[in-house]
Protein backbone atom coordinates (compact mmCIF):
# COMPACT_ATOMS: atom_id res chain seq x y z
CA UNK A 1 0.00 0.00 0.00
CA UNK A 2 2.88 2.34 0.82
CA UNK A 3 4.50 1.55 -2.47
CA UNK A 4 1.19 1.97 -4.27
CA UNK A 5 0.61 5.24 -2.50
CA UNK A 6 4.06 6.45 -3.44
CA UNK A 7 3.53 5.37 -7.04
CA UNK A 8 0.22 7.18 -7.08
CA UNK A 9 1.82 10.33 -5.65
CA UNK A 10 4.54 10.11 -8.25
CA UNK A 11 1.89 9.65 -10.98
CA UNK A 12 -0.14 12.53 -9.64
CA UNK A 13 2.94 14.74 -9.51
CA UNK A 14 3.91 13.70 -13.05
CA UNK A 15 0.33 14.35 -14.26
CA UNK A 16 0.31 17.75 -12.55
CA UNK A 17 3.64 18.62 -14.17
CA UNK A 18 2.34 17.49 -17.57
CA UNK A 19 -0.88 19.46 -17.01
CA UNK A 20 1.07 22.59 -16.14
CA UNK A 21 3.25 22.11 -19.21
CA UNK A 22 0.15 21.54 -21.38
CA UNK A 23 -1.47 24.64 -19.95
CA UNK A 24 1.66 26.65 -20.64
CA UNK A 25 1.81 25.34 -24.19
CA UNK A 26 -1.92 26.13 -24.63
CA UNK A 27 -1.36 29.70 -23.41
CA UNK A 28 1.51 30.08 -25.81
CA UNK A 29 -0.65 28.75 -28.68
CA UNK A 30 -3.56 31.04 -27.73
CA UNK A 31 -1.20 34.00 -27.63
CA UNK A 32 0.19 33.00 -31.04
CA UNK A 33 -3.36 32.59 -32.40
CA UNK A 34 -4.34 36.05 -31.10
CA UNK A 35 -1.24 37.53 -32.71
CA UNK A 36 -2.08 35.78 -35.99
CA UNK A 37 -5.67 37.02 -35.83
CA UNK A 38 -4.52 40.56 -35.21
CA UNK A 39 -2.17 40.32 -38.15
CA UNK A 40 -4.99 38.89 -40.28
CA UNK A 41 -7.28 41.79 -39.33
CA UNK A 42 -4.52 44.27 -40.20
CA UNK A 43 -3.92 42.54 -43.49
CA UNK A 44 -7.73 42.52 -44.19
CA UNK A 45 -7.95 46.25 -43.45
CA UNK A 46 -5.03 46.95 -45.75
CA UNK A 47 -6.61 44.77 -48.44
CA UNK A 48 -9.95 46.61 -48.11
CA UNK A 49 -8.19 49.97 -48.30
CA UNK A 50 -6.25 48.89 -51.36
CA UNK A 51 -9.45 47.52 -52.92
CA UNK A 52 -11.22 50.85 -52.30
CA UNK A 53 -8.32 52.79 -53.75
CA UNK A 54 -8.25 50.50 -56.77
CA UNK A 55 -12.02 50.87 -57.17
CA UNK A 56 -11.84 54.65 -56.90
CA UNK A 57 -9.02 54.71 -59.41
CA UNK A 58 -11.07 52.56 -61.75
CA UNK A 59 -14.11 54.81 -61.35
CA UNK A 60 -11.96 57.91 -61.85
CA UNK A 61 -10.44 56.36 -64.97
CA UNK A 62 -13.93 55.54 -66.27
CA UNK A 63 -15.09 59.08 -65.54
CA UNK A 64 -12.05 60.50 -67.27
CA UNK A 65 -12.65 58.27 -70.28
CA UNK A 66 -16.30 59.35 -70.38
CA UNK A 67 -15.34 63.04 -70.04
CA UNK A 68 -12.79 62.67 -72.82
CA UNK A 69 -15.42 61.02 -75.01
CA UNK A 70 -17.92 63.78 -74.25
CA UNK A 71 -15.34 66.48 -74.98
CA UNK A 72 -14.45 64.81 -78.28
CA UNK A 73 -18.13 64.63 -79.25
CA UNK A 74 -18.66 68.25 -78.17
CA UNK A 75 -15.66 69.36 -80.22
CA UNK A 76 -17.07 67.63 -83.29
CA UNK A 77 -20.67 68.85 -82.69
CA UNK A 78 -20.00 72.47 -81.67
CA UNK A 79 -16.70 73.29 -83.34
CA UNK A 80 -16.66 70.86 -86.25
CA UNK A 81 -13.04 69.93 -85.52
CA UNK A 82 -11.46 66.55 -85.06
CA UNK A 83 -10.18 66.12 -81.47
CA UNK A 84 -6.68 65.29 -82.69
CA UNK A 85 -6.59 68.43 -84.84
CA UNK A 86 -7.99 70.48 -81.95
CA UNK A 87 -5.25 69.26 -79.61
CA UNK A 88 -2.54 69.85 -82.21
CA UNK A 89 -3.66 73.41 -82.95
CA UNK A 90 -4.92 74.55 -79.52
CA UNK A 91 -3.28 72.14 -77.10
CA UNK A 92 -1.41 73.15 -73.94
CA UNK A 93 1.90 72.95 -75.82
CA UNK A 94 0.81 75.84 -78.05
CA UNK A 95 1.16 79.51 -77.13
CA UNK A 96 -2.04 81.44 -76.40
CA UNK A 97 -2.63 84.43 -78.73
CA UNK A 98 -3.85 87.70 -77.15
CA UNK A 99 -7.62 88.19 -76.97
CA UNK A 100 -7.85 91.86 -75.98
CA UNK A 101 -8.72 94.26 -78.86
CA UNK A 102 -5.76 96.14 -80.26
CA UNK A 103 -6.15 99.92 -80.67
CA UNK A 104 -5.48 101.39 -84.07
CA UNK A 105 -1.83 102.05 -84.73
CA UNK A 106 -0.50 99.68 -82.02
CA UNK A 107 1.21 96.33 -82.42
CA UNK A 108 -0.61 93.28 -81.03
CA UNK A 109 0.84 91.66 -77.94
CA UNK A 110 2.95 88.54 -78.49
CA UNK A 111 1.48 85.10 -77.68
CA UNK A 112 1.83 83.90 -74.10
CA UNK A 113 2.58 80.43 -72.77
CA UNK A 114 -0.37 78.23 -71.84
CA UNK A 115 -1.37 78.56 -68.18
CA UNK A 116 -4.18 76.25 -67.19
CA UNK A 117 -5.58 78.45 -64.41
CA UNK A 118 -5.82 81.48 -66.72
CA UNK A 119 -7.44 79.48 -69.50
CA UNK A 120 -9.97 77.93 -67.10
CA UNK A 121 -10.82 81.43 -65.87
CA UNK A 122 -11.31 82.58 -69.49
CA UNK A 123 -13.44 79.48 -70.12
CA UNK A 124 -15.75 80.24 -67.18
CA UNK A 125 -16.13 83.86 -68.31
CA UNK A 126 -16.90 82.75 -71.88
CA UNK A 127 -19.46 80.22 -70.63
CA UNK A 128 -21.20 82.92 -68.55
CA UNK A 129 -21.32 85.21 -71.58
CA UNK A 130 -22.65 82.38 -73.70
CA UNK A 131 -25.33 81.56 -71.09
CA UNK A 132 -26.44 85.20 -71.08
CA UNK A 133 -26.76 85.09 -74.85
CA UNK A 134 -29.05 82.08 -74.62
CA UNK A 135 -29.52 79.24 -77.03
CA UNK A 136 -28.99 79.72 -80.73
CA UNK A 137 -32.29 79.78 -82.63
CA UNK A 138 -31.77 78.36 -86.13
CA UNK A 139 -35.06 79.96 -87.28
CA UNK A 140 -34.08 83.41 -86.03
CA UNK A 141 -33.53 84.81 -89.54
CA UNK A 142 -36.91 83.60 -90.78
CA UNK A 143 -38.65 84.89 -87.64
CA UNK A 144 -36.85 88.21 -88.00
CA UNK A 145 -37.95 88.50 -91.63
CA UNK A 146 -41.57 87.72 -90.67
CA UNK A 147 -41.48 90.19 -87.79
CA UNK A 148 -39.87 92.82 -90.00
CA UNK A 149 -42.62 92.36 -92.58
CA UNK A 150 -45.26 92.53 -89.84
CA UNK A 151 -43.61 95.64 -88.40
CA UNK A 152 -43.55 97.28 -91.83
CA UNK A 153 -47.23 96.44 -92.34
CA UNK A 154 -48.20 97.83 -88.93
CA UNK A 155 -46.03 100.90 -89.49
CA UNK A 156 -47.73 101.58 -92.81
CA UNK A 157 -51.14 101.04 -91.22
CA UNK A 158 -50.23 103.38 -88.37
CA UNK A 159 -49.03 106.00 -90.84
CA UNK A 160 -52.30 105.65 -92.78
CA UNK A 161 -54.28 105.98 -89.55
CA UNK A 162 -52.32 109.06 -88.53
CA UNK A 163 -52.84 110.58 -91.97
CA UNK A 164 -56.55 109.70 -91.89
CA UNK A 165 -56.82 111.15 -88.40
CA UNK A 166 -55.10 114.34 -89.54
CA UNK A 167 -57.42 114.54 -92.57
CA UNK A 168 -60.48 113.95 -90.39
CA UNK A 169 -59.34 116.56 -87.90
CA UNK A 170 -58.83 118.98 -90.76
CA UNK A 171 -62.31 118.18 -92.10
CA UNK A 172 -63.76 118.60 -88.61
CA UNK A 173 -61.97 121.91 -88.25
CA UNK A 174 -63.28 123.09 -91.61
CA UNK A 175 -66.80 121.89 -90.76
CA UNK A 176 -66.60 123.60 -87.37
CA UNK A 177 -65.46 126.79 -89.00
CA UNK A 178 -68.24 126.54 -91.58
CA UNK A 179 -70.85 125.71 -88.94
CA UNK A 180 -69.63 128.55 -86.75
CA UNK A 181 -69.73 130.93 -89.70
CA UNK A 182 -73.20 129.82 -90.81
CA UNK A 183 -74.52 129.86 -87.25
CA UNK A 184 -73.04 133.29 -86.58
CA UNK A 185 -74.62 134.70 -89.73
CA UNK A 186 -77.96 132.99 -89.03
CA UNK A 187 -77.96 134.16 -85.42
CA UNK A 188 -77.08 137.71 -86.40
CA UNK A 189 -79.86 137.79 -89.01
CA UNK A 190 -82.37 136.16 -86.67
CA UNK A 191 -81.48 138.49 -83.78
CA UNK A 192 -81.87 141.50 -86.04
CA UNK A 193 -85.24 140.28 -87.32
CA UNK A 194 -86.36 139.45 -83.77
CA UNK A 195 -85.57 142.98 -82.65
CA UNK A 196 -87.72 144.27 -85.55
CA UNK A 197 -90.61 141.82 -85.13
CA UNK A 198 -90.94 141.94 -81.35
CA UNK A 199 -91.88 145.66 -81.13
CA UNK A 200 -94.55 145.08 -83.78
CA UNK A 201 -96.18 142.36 -81.68
CA UNK A 202 -95.51 144.19 -78.41
CA UNK A 203 -95.76 147.92 -79.17
CA UNK A 204 -93.38 149.83 -76.92
CA UNK A 205 -91.68 146.57 -75.86
CA UNK A 206 -88.13 145.41 -76.35
CA UNK A 207 -86.81 141.99 -77.19
CA UNK A 208 -83.49 140.56 -78.20
CA UNK A 209 -81.54 137.31 -78.47
CA UNK A 210 -78.38 136.87 -76.38
CA UNK A 211 -75.66 134.21 -76.58
CA UNK A 212 -74.68 132.54 -73.32
CA UNK A 213 -71.07 131.97 -74.46
CA UNK A 214 -70.14 134.24 -77.37
CA UNK A 215 -66.53 132.98 -77.32
CA UNK A 216 -67.54 129.41 -78.21
CA UNK A 217 -70.16 129.49 -80.95
CA UNK A 218 -70.30 125.68 -81.22
CA UNK A 219 -71.49 125.08 -77.66
CA UNK A 220 -73.17 128.35 -76.77
CA UNK A 221 -76.79 128.57 -75.81
CA UNK A 222 -79.34 131.25 -76.74
CA UNK A 223 -81.37 133.24 -74.25
CA UNK A 224 -84.48 135.23 -75.15
CA UNK A 225 -84.96 138.59 -73.46
CA UNK A 226 -88.53 139.84 -73.78
CA UNK A 227 -89.72 143.01 -72.04
CA UNK A 228 -93.26 144.06 -72.93
CA UNK A 229 -94.09 147.73 -72.47
CA UNK A 230 -94.50 148.69 -68.82
CA UNK A 231 -92.99 145.44 -67.46
CA UNK A 232 -89.59 144.62 -66.06
CA UNK A 233 -89.42 140.91 -66.71
CA UNK A 234 -86.21 138.90 -66.58
CA UNK A 235 -87.74 135.44 -67.10
CA UNK A 236 -90.18 134.21 -69.72
CA UNK A 237 -91.93 132.18 -67.02
CA UNK A 238 -93.16 135.45 -65.48
CA UNK A 239 -95.06 136.37 -68.67
CA UNK A 240 -98.67 135.43 -69.21
CA UNK A 241 -99.63 132.55 -71.48
CA UNK A 242 -100.57 134.86 -74.33
CA UNK A 243 -97.33 136.84 -73.98
CA UNK A 244 -95.20 133.67 -73.96
CA UNK A 245 -97.08 132.39 -77.02
CA UNK A 246 -96.63 135.71 -78.82
CA UNK A 247 -92.92 135.77 -77.93
CA UNK A 248 -92.51 132.28 -79.40
CA UNK A 249 -94.35 133.40 -82.54
CA UNK A 250 -92.06 136.43 -82.75
CA UNK A 251 -89.04 134.11 -82.62
CA UNK A 252 -90.49 131.86 -85.33
CA UNK A 253 -91.30 134.84 -87.56
CA UNK A 254 -87.79 136.18 -87.02
CA UNK A 255 -86.36 132.84 -88.14
CA UNK A 256 -88.72 132.81 -91.16
CA UNK A 257 -87.61 136.30 -92.17
CA UNK A 258 -83.92 135.59 -91.58
CA UNK A 259 -84.00 132.34 -93.59
CA UNK A 260 -87.08 132.35 -95.88
CA UNK A 261 -88.69 129.05 -96.89
CA UNK A 262 -91.16 128.19 -99.69
CA UNK A 263 -93.87 127.32 -97.16
CA UNK A 264 -94.55 127.28 -93.43
CA UNK A 265 -96.82 125.05 -91.33
CA UNK A 266 -98.17 126.44 -88.06
CA UNK A 267 -100.51 124.66 -85.68
CA UNK A 268 -102.68 126.70 -83.29
CA UNK A 269 -100.01 129.37 -82.84
CA UNK A 270 -102.60 132.05 -82.11
CA UNK A 271 -104.87 130.02 -79.82
CA UNK A 272 -103.88 131.96 -76.69
CA UNK A 273 -103.97 135.45 -78.29
CA UNK A 274 -106.63 138.08 -77.81
CA UNK A 275 -108.12 140.08 -80.67
CA UNK A 276 -105.56 142.90 -80.52
CA UNK A 277 -102.52 140.62 -80.56
CA UNK A 278 -104.19 138.40 -83.14
CA UNK A 279 -104.60 141.39 -85.44
CA UNK A 280 -100.90 142.20 -85.12
CA UNK A 281 -99.97 138.60 -85.90
CA UNK A 282 -102.24 138.51 -88.95
CA UNK A 283 -100.47 141.55 -90.34
CA UNK A 284 -97.19 139.65 -90.16
CA UNK A 285 -98.84 136.58 -91.77
CA UNK A 286 -99.93 138.83 -94.63
CA UNK A 287 -96.33 139.94 -95.10
CA UNK A 288 -95.05 136.36 -95.03
CA UNK A 289 -97.48 135.03 -97.61
CA UNK A 290 -96.21 137.57 -100.10
CA UNK A 291 -93.12 135.39 -100.57
CA UNK A 292 -94.13 132.01 -99.07
CA UNK A 293 -97.12 129.75 -98.63
CA UNK A 294 -98.60 129.46 -95.15
CA UNK A 295 -100.47 126.40 -93.91
CA UNK A 296 -102.18 127.36 -90.65
CA UNK A 297 -104.20 124.98 -88.48
CA UNK A 298 -106.57 127.19 -86.53
CA UNK A 299 -109.99 127.64 -84.99
CA UNK A 300 -109.84 131.44 -85.07
CA UNK A 301 -112.39 132.99 -87.40
CA UNK A 302 -110.28 136.06 -88.11
CA UNK A 303 -107.40 133.86 -89.19
CA UNK A 304 -109.71 132.03 -91.58
CA UNK A 305 -110.90 135.32 -93.04
CA UNK A 306 -107.41 136.28 -94.25
CA UNK A 307 -106.82 132.86 -95.87
CA UNK A 308 -107.01 132.24 -99.60
CA UNK A 309 -108.37 128.71 -99.21
CA UNK A 310 -109.99 126.75 -96.41
CA UNK A 311 -109.80 123.00 -95.82
CA UNK A 312 -111.87 121.32 -93.16
CA UNK A 313 -113.33 118.02 -92.03
CA UNK A 314 -117.07 117.60 -91.43
CA UNK A 315 -119.29 114.68 -90.50
CA UNK A 316 -122.44 113.95 -92.42
CA UNK A 317 -125.63 112.57 -90.99
CA UNK A 318 -124.61 109.00 -91.74
CA UNK A 319 -121.45 109.38 -89.57
CA UNK A 320 -119.00 109.50 -92.49
CA UNK A 321 -116.40 112.25 -92.31
CA UNK A 322 -115.70 114.29 -95.41
CA UNK A 323 -112.93 116.69 -96.30
CA UNK A 324 -114.24 119.90 -97.79
CA UNK A 325 -112.39 122.83 -99.32
CA UNK A 326 -113.36 126.37 -100.11
CA UNK A 327 -111.39 128.99 -102.02
CA UNK A 328 -112.08 132.50 -100.88
CA UNK A 329 -112.22 135.35 -103.36
CA UNK A 330 -110.93 138.62 -102.00
CA UNK A 331 -112.50 141.86 -103.13
CA UNK A 332 -109.99 144.12 -104.84
CA UNK A 333 -108.79 146.91 -102.63
CA UNK A 334 -109.87 150.40 -103.77
CA UNK A 335 -107.25 152.44 -105.51
CA UNK A 336 -105.60 155.05 -103.39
Amino acid sequence: AARATAAIDRSVAAAAAEREQAEAERGEREHAIAAVRTELEEIGDRLAALTDVAHRDEVARAEQRLRITQLEERAVAELGLDPQVLVEEFGPDRDVPPTAPVPDGEEPAPPRPYVREEQEKRLRAAERDLARLGKVNPLALEEHAALAERHKFLTDQLADLKKSRADLLEIVREVDERVEQVFSQAFADTARQFEDVFPRLFPGGEGRLVLTDPDDMLTTGIEIEARPAGKKVKRLSLLSGGERSLTAVALLVAIFKARPSPFYVMDEVEAALDDVNLGRLLEIFTELRASSQLIVITHQKRTMEVADALYGVTMRGDGVTTVISQRLEKEPEPAA
